[in-house]
């Protein structure tokens, strides 16, 4: 099975990137370091979604960067895309790891235990976990879950962790402190002045 090789997960927002072009800012943030892209514009037509897919899948190879796309794993093989993320409303895991076959990664999105350990037990490759501090993106699944709730997830499962929700520059340190694998974020880089200075900044903090 493919194991994630990156600490920053990096999920688009096309509208928090301050009116700017989204690929002028993944390409910004994959000049800083970052490593790994997820696509996630939900409200695209499926032409759209695979036309943005397919400019983001050049960019990403331009910058040996892995390119994840977020549910549509009919958009991700006709770019040849790296892997999907899932979630708990998207496609059974078992069923899209039929689809991709054993060398593409499955990345899940929890918000409990229980999903967690239901996602290990399904073949995901990795999780996210949130959300873990406040943020307006992840508000409908509920309040901030804290570092003990992600330290228990990391405790818990042997899939690799990432922390989401409210991450910044500032508070990564603590976040990897619980072992998480990393962090996936979107406003800390996307909504950035410098994207470039953004992703550098907060990969810095994985050296130390």
């Amino acid at each position: 099975m493919p194991a994630p090789d990156f600490d920053l997960y990096l999920v688009t927002d096309r509208t928090q990137t301050q009116g700017r072009d989204l690929l002028w800012v993944l390409a910004q943030a994959l000049e800083g370091g970052v490593r790994s892209v997820q696509l996630r514009e939900k409200d695209l037509s499926g032409k759209e979604l695979f036309a943005l897919a397919e400019q983001t899948r050049k960019l990403c190879h331009r910058f040996h960067a892995l390119l994840f796309v977020n549910e549509r794993i009919d958009v991700a093989l006709a770019v040849e895309a790296d892997g999907v993320q899932l979630g708990n409303a998207s496609i059974p895991i078992e069923v899209a790891r039929e689809l991709l076959g054993p060398r593409k990664i499955i990345g899940v999105s929890t918000h409990s235990l229980e999903e967690a350990k239901g996602a290990e037990q399904s073949g995901a490759d990795f999780i996210l976990f949130g959300p873990v501090y406040f943020t307006p993106s992840k508000a409908t699944y509920g309040a901030p879950q804290g570092l003990p709730a992600l330290k228990k997830i990391v405790d818990k499962t042997s899939l690799p962790v990432y922390a989401i929700g409210g991450l910044k520059p500032e508070n990564v340190e603590d976040v990897m402190r619980t072992g998480s694998r990393g962090v996936a974020l979107i406003s800390a880089v996307m909504n950035a002045n410098n994207p470039k200075a953004a992703a550098q900044r907060i990969l810095s903090s994985f050296q130390r």
